[in-house]
């Protein structure tokens, strides 16, 4: 099995690309995410959030990864084909 740093290298480079099955894969059916903006309890629903948000997506640039043990924090921004272009800086606001 995968450690857990290659998982969410992989994740990463997958969400950039639009790879949905393979982001899938990498993640466990009792799944949960709390972010900033949503939560969800199981995979699909928030698969589908990604699906809807991946258009505007141009790039996502990994700033820093800090990992211990199953743990990984990402810090990246994610860059976007629209006007506002970095939607996200991490889990902080963006520096203007």
């Amino acid at each position: 099995m995968a450690n857990a740093e290659s998982t969410v290298e992989r994740f990463m480079k997958c969400l950039e690309i639009g790879d949905f099955q393979s982001l899938r894969g990498l993640l466990k059916d009792d799944f949960s995410f709390k972010g900033p903006f949503d939560s969800f309890e199981e995979p699909g629903p928030y698969l589908a959030a990604l699906q809807k948000l991946h258009p505007v997506i141009a790039r996502i640039d990994v700033k820093r990864m800090f990992v211990d043990g199953d743990d990984v924090c990402v810090l990246y921004d994610m860059l976007t084909n629209t006007s506002a272009n970095r939607v996200y800086r991490g889990m902080a606001p963006s520096e203007g």
